[in-house]
């Protein structure tokens, strides 16, 4: 157990900083490749709207499967080894894309370098979390995570601006420089290891022991909204191009950021005050009309207006889902909470990024955000009947105390 001291209240010490620069290069990266990979698949390698989406699915579904064991892999080597380790394979894997030069291949290097981020993603925020004070937990895991938010602007914005006068292997190999910097930061964490390290036991894995059941109803309506939100990530930077915007697009995800961090102190302390359902209705509807908005855009004003709107929505979205998952679960359960959020939020970017291939390949890139604003729609009535039986769930259950 780690004992807290009432004296070290504050949050910005060295090695939480050298925690966030490594975790906001891990993403900057991440996103990146999120970004131009789509159009480096059909530009370099000749391949279909549907292939493009495979560089995202295939990557988020290796993530998928290691997650669950992500605590395990943890337990076992420590949080420092598995830090290094991770970061390390993740910046190797990240100059292997300069020798891409086969889809195949390319499929391959994806699904190996999904393995290293989802476990380097989940040791980070388990690292990040130990370092914080526990009367400034959220506080400070609020700003760990807004520089995944950054990353989120940053990496499209540089990727996508760069690409229009550099080579593809050139942008490669300077986002695997920019993982060099974020290794050696690892060195100047200091991590707090547990107590006590859990031994090899004999008895068999079970369910449990990788997933919160009592987390799986609202990480479903988690996977709807990030199916929706797939047809950003893997499709804004195709879908700009086929317009004539191209040019525009990564003033896209300046705007997209922007309201996304300018909004969240107040959606955040809306969701305290108000309760979940005043935030996360208003957010679903804002990020259809977003949605819908961008389906029809032709002119730089309304993709800057939808990327906006879409930035507003979603981005109230994944925190008060996620906050939500947490306080379904017992407190000693919250890390297994979390990583099933995170489970069901990665699948549907891969099931999205995969299934909105084919629907652009099929009937056009307009048709794809359409279908995604009727997913958000959906999502408005999952989540509706999720919060019915959670209500109802906390009425039997104070009764039985009474």
């Amino acid at each position: 157990m780690i004992v807290e001291h009432s004296t070290k209240q504050n949050i910005w010490t060295r090695p939480f900083f050298m925690a966030l620069l490594n975790n906001f290069f891990l993403f900057l990266v991440f996103y990146s490749l999120l970004t131009i990979l789509p159009l480096y698949v059909l530009d370099e390698l000749h391949g279909t709207e549907g292939q493009a989406g495979l560089a995202t699915t295939v990557f988020l579904l290796s993530a998928i499967i290691v997650r669950p064991f992500s605590g395990k892999i943890i337990e076992l080597l420590g949080k420092k080894k598995t830090l290094i380790l991770s970061v390390l394979m993740f910046g190797i894997s990240s100059f292997i894309y300069y020798w891409v030069n086969d889809f195949y291949f390319l499929m391959g290097l994806r699904f190996f370098h999904g393995i290293w981020f989802s476990v380097g993603s989940t040791v980070m925020v388990a690292i990040a979390a130990d370092m914080i004070p526990a009367n400034r937990k959220g506080e400070g895991l609020g700003y760990f995570a807004m520089s995944m938010n950054l990353a989120v602007v940053v990496g499209p914005f540089l990727s996508l601006a760069l690409i229009q006068w550099i080579p593809y292997t050139t942008l490669f190999m300077g986002l695997a420089l920019i993982i060099v910097i974020g290794f050696l930061c690892s060195f100047g964490i200091q991590v707090t290891e547990d107590d006590v390290v859990e031994q090899v036991v004999s008895r068999r894995l079970t369910l449990k022991d990788l997933i919160e059941v009592k987390a799986i109803p609202i990480a479903l309506v988690g996977f709807l909204t990030s199916f929706a939100y797939s047809g950003i990530m893997s499709f804004i930077s195709v879908y700009a191009k086929s317009i004539g915007l191209f040019e525009s697009v990564s003033l896209f995800f300046v705007v997209f950021a922007a309201a996304m961090l300018l909004s969240r102190p107040y959606t955040g302390r809306l969701f305290d005050r108000s309760g979940p359902n005043a935030v996360i209705y208003p957010s679903l509807i804002i990020f259809a009309g977003g949605l819908i908005l961008l389906s029809m855009t032709h002119s730089v004003i309304f993709l800057l207006i939808s990327g906006t709107l879409i930035g507003l929505g979603y981005g109230a979205l994944l925190p008060s889902f996620q906050t939500m998952s947490i306080q379904a679960a017992p407190k000693r359960r919250t890390g297994h909470a979390t990583a099933t959020f995170f489970i069901f939020y990665d699948l549907g970017i891969a099931v999205g990024s995969f299934a909105l291939g084919l629907v652009s390949s099929q009937f056009g890139f307009s048709a794809l955000y359409i279908i995604c604003s009727g997913v958000v729609l959906v999502t408005v009535a999952a989540y509706k009947i999720v919060t019915k039986r959670r209500t109802k769930a906390v009425n039997q259950g104070e009764a039985l105390e009474l």
